[in-house]
């Protein structure tokens, strides 16, 4: 089967250049994620940050504080 100019699937898992990270990043780079504070740490050379629980991804994210845009 001839695949050029055809649209076929895969999963971003799977690609090798750029780096999946960047693919997710330039596709949802802006998307507002939302979750749950499970910690806070101490205050370090580089700032604060919390631990996060988002539905849907299977480990918590660590952000900033500072760069938390809201509190529901």
């Amino acid at each position: 089967m001839e695949l050029r100019n055809r649209w076929v699937h895969f999963k971003v898992s799977d690609v090798h250049i750029p780096n999946a990270e960047k693919v997710l990043v330039e596709l949802y780079g802006d998307h507002l994620l939302q979750g749950q504070v499970m910690d806070i740490s101490a205050n370090g050379k580089q700032g604060r940050f919390a631990v996060v629980k988002v539905d849907g991804i299977s480990v918590p994210v660590i952000i900033a504080l500072d760069r938390i845009l809201g509190v529901l």
